[in-house]
Parts: structure tokens; sequence; C-alpha cells
């Protein structure tokens, strides 16, 4: 027999069969209790609507004890995490969404015309998102749960229909599918669970077909209803024991010979506490879910940071973990000896899981954490204001820095035993467990904490101290209510690298970066794989890029072609070769790349620090190509006008921006050149819109985009007239003149192979000028000898270059050329001798300002050649500046601490030292290379001691 409450089943439903003959006696005398007993435990499942722990959806109400089972209201649309401030700390990120309607309702109807046969196309089309935030998938059975919650649904359904359909054209029509489908399925509401069920399964296999993926919105929406429908079901199942119980002590009282079976209680019972483990399950895949998603932040991928909603979910399990509790409690007479112990063995393994698990790291340490540097962090419990018992003194936590050796003991001894040594010293490193009632957290802010020092373990094979990962293990033990049971908590942060050194730096974020984007959920620390797919690197390289540009433009497939081809040393593959590979970490950040003297990842690193400081709006423009050699730069600009170049990052320097370019001789043939390359510190001195503007030979970016038009908008205001004290304005000027187009300036009436020497100023220094400014302006010098020119090695264009700041035309003369920065190289008479005694060669400073004389194209021995490939050629400094006057006596110098005399006593001394007999001035050591094939466009052609000097390839260096 059955026992039915108002034409809906009911948990009774199952009491009546065990009952028997007496089931509807029993049946009475529950709904005349449960009319006193309901509100006096609403407390323990609630009344009315509350948060849901799967994101903030509403549960169903509770049905009163023993009464009917209400219709389960439908889920909300929106199960959106809360609002960024509600019991997080900082500023929260959410994440974008996207259901799968949005991109079903995209696709041809044709994709889906088999599916609609018992349900109408339109009504589907009307409920749009609605349909998949409700938990079809997951109505497996008929049993009297399954066929409520269908229920519900069905009645959230037509509601919604008949609201949409008040303000559709087509009303009457709507209305009269909403009639024949609640005609069809209200008395079979599971019927309609699986026809909707099998369009949902339809939807998604076509949009996997088509996009090989479904939103990752899509994903966590789904187990967010799988959690909160499971939820629901353990509810139910309280619900059922405690029916059964009552049901069982009614027949005792009405003195009933027929008793229930006594397997019935314990059956329930066993399968209740196998549902509060698989729900246990569930919150512990969701937070390791989380843990790995604020480690993939640390590389830059979006990460929504708000716990509260998963705070509220293991609240509400750990709620419906102490109602079961108390009902196996009450049972424990029907359990027995024998299977009490085992389940109450069970039910504390799910709440020791459970409070473990919610002691978390929410704001991480520094993963690239250098010593004597103050850094935050700040630890949460979620079941903190739920199960923390008040203490007289607070609970404190402490932190302490371990080893990857350290923090494997503790991950293998599951967190249970204390630490016997940290292998760092920290100062401020115990804190005070706070829970705050108003933003309902329990937080321990770890604020000013300061690494001393570290103790290096040993380490194994290469490994460098920059690959050596710690971490910082946050403990503390507390009592939880209401079983005043003592446990301690530990947790680790992500893995830190601790440097001494900021040259360390660039390393440390090379092994966090690997460690973040490979590392697998729920390892042992801190193991990682030492190789992986290429495709996934290249994902880890387009999201540390896009973040750390902070642009919405990410990599291109050309990108990732040529990057490959950069890290596996191969220009013979094809992109789908590449695809099939796999990259090792000595490979990304150990194997020095060849002709090179860093790693793929030093040189990566370069570019994101000089797009993010100086070229993020031209990248997020699409104004640079960026990633690409210069071997293909020259067959995509070999056909095309004079004039046309494109912008790329050097191949051969970390964290430098060329521009090729098409020139064409007088013959008609063209040759692609390379400007020597700009650092962050050139483009801080006048920016890449403005050096593109300078240059009157770029005229078109590739493929035919006329410059003014792509750059104009990153173009400087240049200032004219006088400013508000009197003074002209100046302005700085890149130029740049190749080799090729120089002809050399006859004078009048002299003969052909006689050219006259064209003038070059050299620059004024300023006084104000810090000292270590000067040392980039000033010639190198050397004793007197016969000075005889070297021929420059052919293969690179030679180039002069300056960066001039230009007043007015009509000023001009009255203003020689002030900059501090670039001037022309200095050329030299090649009559003159050449000095060739070694024992000068230190570069000694002295201040010129005079006008020199000499002829650029005299120094070249051949004429320009056929540009070298990248890899055969290191990059040197242009030519160093020189002097061609001979000195009639011995040089008197000013010391380095004597004051610069005015600019007209300058003129003089320089005039009267050159007057003088003695020796000869030269260059501290022959000519070196050009570097590169770059004409030089910067002040670091007049520099000693540039960064991109390599003194170990000077030739003739002492």
């Amino acid at each position: 027999m059955f026992l039915k409450v108002s034409g809906s089943s009911t948990s009774a439903l199952r009491l009546g069969s065990g009952l028997g003959q007496r089931g509807q006696a029993v049946g009475n005398v529950l709904l005349a209790r449960a009319r006193d007993v309901a509100p006096a435990r609403s407390w323990l499942w609630g009344t009315r609507s509350q948060p849901w722990a799967g994101g903030g959806a509403g549960v169903p109400e509770a049905p009163r004890l023993g009464g009917e089972l209400p219709v389960p209201r439908a889920l909300p649309q929106d199960l959106a995490p809360a609002p960024a401030g509600s019991g997080g700390s900082g500023s929260q990120v959410t994440l974008p969404k996207m259901s799968l309607w949005s991109i079903v309702s995209q696709m041809p109807p044709e994709d889906f015309s088999g599916l609609f046969t018992e349900f109408p196309r339109s009504l589907r089309c009307l409920l749009a998102d609605w349909l998949e935030n409700q938990p079809w998938e997951f109505l497996n059975g008929s049993d009297a749960f399954c066929t409520s919650v269908a229920g519900g649904m069905l009645s959230a359904m037509l509601e919604k229909l008949r609201s949409t359909a008040s303000s559709d054209r087509q009303q009457c029509q709507i209305l009269q599918q909403v009639s024949g489908v609640e005609n069809t399925y209200r008395r079979d509401p599971l019927r309609l669970v699986a026809v909707l069920k099998a369009i949902l399964e339809g939807e998604k296999a076509a949009v996997l077909k088509r996009d090989r993926h479904l939103p990752l919105s899509f994903h966590r929406r789904q187990e967010e209803l799988k959690f909160s429908l499971g939820l629901q079901r353990l509810q139910h199942r309280v619900r059922e024991i405690q029916a059964l119980r009552d049901g069982a002590a009614a027949s005792l009282q009405l003195k009933m010979e027929a008793k229930p079976p006594e397997s019935e209680l314990p059956t329930l019972i066993l399968e209740a506490v196998k549902e509060l483990e698989a729900a246990k399950q569930q919150v512990l895949k969701r937070i390791q879910i989380w843990k790995r998603q604020q480690q993939l932040a640390g590389n830059g991928a979006l990460f929504e940071e708000n716990l509260s909603p998963l705070q509220k979910r293991c609240e509400n399990l750990v709620e419906v973990y102490f109602q079961l509790h108390q009902q196996v409690m009450a049972a424990s007479t029907e359990l027995g000896a024998e299977l009490l112990p085992r389940i109450l063995e069970r039910f504390s393994e799910v709440l020791s899981s459970l409070v473990k698990s919610s002691f978390l790291v929410e704001k991480q340490p520094p993963q690239v954490l250098k010593t004597q540097t103050k850094f935050q962090a700040s630890v949460r419990f979620l079941l903190g204001p739920q199960l923390l018992k008040a203490s007289s003194k607070p609970y404190m936590v402490r932190a302490d820095m371990v080893t990857e050796k350290q923090a494997r003991e503790q991950a293998l001894s599951a967190y249970s035993n204390a630490l016997s040594e940290s292998t760092g010293d920290i100062m401020h490193n115990v804190v005070a467990l706070e829970t705050n009632p108003t933003s309902g957290t329990c937080c321990a802010n770890f604020k000013n904490v300061l690494l001393k020092k570290i103790k290096r373990c040993e380490r194994k094979g290469s490994e460098s101290v920059t690959e050596e990962k710690c971490a910082m293990l946050f403990s503390t033990t507390v009592t939880l209510t209401p079983s005043n049971l003592s446990i301690h908590l530990q947790v680790l942060s992500l893995p830190i690298v601790v440097i001494v050194h900021g040259n360390q730096d660039n390393n440390a974020k090379a092994t966090v970066l690997w460690d973040n984007a490979f590392s697998e959920i729920d390892r042992v620390p801190f193991m990682v794989a030492e190789r992986v797919p290429w495709e996934k690197m290249c994902d880890t390289l387009n999201l540390k890029f896009m973040a750390e540009v902070q642009t919405t433009k990410g990599l291109l497939k050309e990108h990732y072609f040529f990057l490959a081809q950069k890290i596996f040393n191969d220009h013979s593959a094809s992109l789908e070769d590449f695809q099939s590979r796999s990259v090792s970490w000595a490979q990304f950040n150990k194997e020095i790349l060849p002709g090179r003297g860093f790693t793929f990842w030093q040189w990566f690193d370069g570019v994101l620090d000089l797009t993010k400081r100086c070229l993020k709006s031209y990248w997020s423009d699409r104004l640079i190509i960026g990633f690409i050699s210069k071997q293909y730069v020259c067959k995509l600009l070999s056909t095309e006008p004079d004039g046309t170049f494109l912008l790329r990052f050097s191949d051969s320097e970390i964290g430098g921006v060329t521009i090729a370019h098409v020139i064409r001789g007088k013959d008609g043939s063209s040759q692609v050149e390379n400007i020597q390359p700009f650092s962050a510190k050139d483009l801080s001195i006048r920016s890449l819109g403005d050096r593109i503007r300078d240059l009157g030979q770029l005229r078109n970016l590739y493929p035919n985009t006329p410059k003014d038009q792509a750059f104009g908008s990153h173009y400087n205001k240049e200032q004219t007239g006088k400013d508000g004290r009197g003074y002209v304005s100046t302005a700085i000027k890149m130029t740049v003149e190749s080799e090729r187009d120089q002809q050399p300036q006859s004078a009048a009436g002299a003969p052909p192979d006689a050219p006259q020497a064209q003038m070059f100023s050299l620059p004024v220094l300023q006084p104000e000028l810090p000292p270590e400014s000067l040392q980039s302006v000033l010639s190198p010098i050397c004793p007197p000898a016969p000075f005889c020119p070297q021929p420059i090695p052919t293969g690179y264009p030679t180039a002069e270059s300056n960066i001039n700041i230009m007043a007015s035309d009509s000023l001009r003369s009255s203003f020689p050329s002030t900059s501090p920065m670039l001037s022309p190289p200095l050329v030299v008479d090649p009559a003159l001798p050449r000095c060739q005694d070694l024992a000068f060669r230190n570069p000694l400073p002295f201040m010129p300002n005079q006008y020199i004389t000499g002829e650029a194209s005299q120094l070249l021995s051949g004429g320009p050649s056929p540009e070298p490939q990248d890899e055969e050629m290191p990059e040197l400094g242009p030519f160093p500046p020189m002097v061609d006057q001979p000195l009639q006596s011995s040089p008197r110098w000013m010391p380095p601490s004597m004051d610069l005399p005015p600019s007209s006593d300058l003129d003089q001394f320089l005039l009267q030292e050159m007057s003088l007999e003695g020796p000869a001035l030269c260059p501290p050591f022959p000519p070196p290379l050009p570097r590169g094939g770059y004409p030089s466009p910067n002040a670091s052609c007049w520099g000693l001691g540039e960064s991109r000097w390599d003194d170990s390839i000077r030739p003739g260096h002492v």
C-alpha cells in the first residue's frame, strides 16, 4: 500500500510500503506530529530561499515533516558569483559568461532538425538559455524525489513560457503550444525530462562537432547544478530517515504487532552516507579547481578569486552533515554495535576532509621573492565562521619557509605533522585568525612580512639557484564546535623562487612560469613535467604576453611558427610538423640559442618588457608584426616598392625592435635594410611613432598602408615658436642615411679623386647631466702614431645616423648641436697616419666642441654587399668616432674632476691643443664590425660601456 498526501508522492511512500497493513494509521500519526514538529526544526533546512552553495542560486523550500513534498521551484537563471567585495579581499574579476544557447542560436536550424519531434522548436527559442540552467541531465531515476523535482521544473517552464508569450506578437499561437505541452507532460513530468535532455545533448553534440569544445562557463554551470541537485537529494534522504524513525516510534505507541523490516533503516542510512561522501568529493574537487585557477592566474589567466560561493557550498554541506549525523546517533540501536562504529568513522573522515581542505591561501605571496623585501599574504578558513569555537585567546597562524623536500614530506603525511625546522628566517610571521561577522569571513592577514635570509638546500644535477623551489607553510591549531574537536590545519603556498639579486629575476620567472603552466592538480610538491607539447607552450606564451602587455590582441599562428623555428632551431619544418613536437625545460631556459648569448625565455621576456613599456598601443593596433625572422622579411619586402617598411622584434638582441625597409639605388636595384634596433631606453627619448615620422624614406607600412594613416594617432605634437619663458623650442629628430645613397661632395676646382670633406658637428656637453651620462658622449683617444684605417669588412652597408636638436633655420647658425645624445659618427681623412702604440689604448675622456672634417664614404673598401644572416654575424657597435687633425706636441688632458669651462673657453682650449705639436688621436682599438648591418640611429654609437657592446668579441680589445 502507498500513502498519498494531496495527490502527490512523498517520502512516506517508502514508509507506507514498509509498514504493510498498518501504513495508513502510521501516516496519520506522522501528519499529526508534523504540524507540531515542523516549526521547531525549521532551522535545519530553512523555510525560505537561501543562497546555494553552488554559486548564489536559491535552495527550494524544505517541506514540513510528514507533509506534502512541495513542488521545487525552478533554478534561477542567474547563478553568477557574488559581486566584487562580498566577502572577498581586494578587487574581484568577473569571468565572461557564454551560454550554450548563445552559440546554438547562431547556427543554421538544419543542424538540429531531428531534435524537435516531441517539443516545439519555437518554444525552445523562447526558453533560450533558461533551459540549460535547469538540472535536466542529472535527474536519473523515477523515485519520489526525481518525480517531485521534474514536476517543479515543468511548472516553472510553463510559467516562463506564458510570461514570455505576453510580450510576443504571436501570443495566441504560443499559448496554444504551451497548453499542448502541459496536457502532454503534466501526468508524466519525467518524460519531459527525457525529451529536453535529448534536445540539450543534441545541441552540445552539434557545437562540439563544429568548435570541438563547449564554453567553460557552461561546464562550470553544469557542475553547480549537479552539486545543488545532489544537496537537495541529501536533504531528502535526511527527511526519509526521520520519517522512517518516526513511523517506527508511532507503531510502538499504537502497540502494533507489525514492525518495519530491520534492514530498511540501515540501508537508507548507508545510502545517505554514500551520497554525503559523493557531495564531499565534489566540494573538494571544486576547491582543487579554484587552487589550480589561482595558480594559472600567476601566468595571467583570468581568475574569479571570490571565495564566497565556495564558502557557502561548504557551509551548506556541513549543515546537512550535522543533520544526518544526528539521525544516525538517534538510530544507533537499529544500526547495532558492529555497523555504527564504521558509519561514525566515515562521518569523521568526511568532516576532517572538509575542514582541512577549507583552509586556503587567499592571497599568495610573491612567487619570485627577493630577500630583505617586504611582502603580503593572507589565508582564509572557509568553515571558520560556522565551526570555530569561541576562545579567550585568538587562534594564531604561523608562516614558515619550507624546501621542496619538506613540502613533499608534509603532503605525504596529509599535512598532519608539525614542521621541524624552517628553511628561512622570516619576520612578522605570526598573525591572529580573525572572524569578521559583517563579511562572514575568517582570515589571517600577513602584512609587512620580510624574508631575511634563506638556507639553500642541495640542488640536483645541474640545477641552478633560480630553479630551486620553496614554499610558505601556513599552520594553526583550532577547536571546532559543537564536538570540541581539536584539529591541526596546514596549507602550502604556490611554489616560490627566492632570489638575492635583481639579475636573477628573469630566470626565476621562467621557473615559475613553467611550474604554473604545466603542473597537475593535487600533485606531489613540486613535481612538474620536463617536456610538454608545443601547443601547450604556445597557449602559455600567448597568455603571458596578453597579460603582461595588457592587450586583447594575442599571438597569431604565424608568430607561433617563428617562435617554433627559434626554440627548436629548425627552419625546414612546417607549421604542422611543429604542432606534434614537444619542448623541454632545457630548450626553454637552459640551452643558449645558437649564435646568441641568451636563452629562448630571456629573449622572449625582453620582448615582453619592451612591448609593455613602449609598444603596447602599436601592438594593439596591429602595427607591429614583431615575431618574424629577418630572412622572411627580405622575402616579403623584396618585391615591394621603395619605402615599404615593417616592424619586427630584433632576433639577435634582447628587448629591441627594428624597422626593415626597402631602398633602391640609382641603378634600380632594391635592398632590404634593417635599422639598428631601438631599446626601451631609446624609445623613452623619442617614441617609435615620432621616429617613423622623422624618416622620410619610410612611406608605406607593409603591405600598402600610408605611414601617416597607420601611425598618425601615435605622433606627438611638435612644439613651435617660443615657450612661456621666451626660449625657442627645440625638437629631437632622427635621420638614417644609407651609404649606398651618399655621393661624395667635390669642392670647386678640386680633382674628382680629392673630394671636399664634409663637416660634422660634435655634441656639446651639458653640465647638468650626471657623470654617467657624460661617458656615452666622450670620444676614445690614443697617443700619436701613423694612422692607417683598416678596411671595414664587407657584407654590411655602412650608414650614418644622428639625432640632433633642431632649431629654426634663422637661428641654426647661432646654435651648434647641443644634444648630449646622438651626433654623427666622426670620420677621418684616410691620408692621416694611424696610431700603432698599444701602450695608450685605454680610452680617456676629452671635451670636443669643434668642427672636424671627414668623409664617411672614404672609409669604405668595396661598397655595400649582401647582408649576412643573423645567425652568422654577431651584432657590434658602429665605427667609433675619430679625430683627423694630427697634434704637434704631447696633449695636456683635463682631470675628470676639473670643472667644465664655458663653451667659448672650451673652443679655445681645444684649438690650442690641436695646434700644438704632438701625437695624433686614434681609436683605442681597431674599428669593430658594424652590428648586424644595422644603420645606427641612436646615441649608443658614441658610448663606451653601452649595454649592447660585447667586450668579449671586440677586435683588438685590451
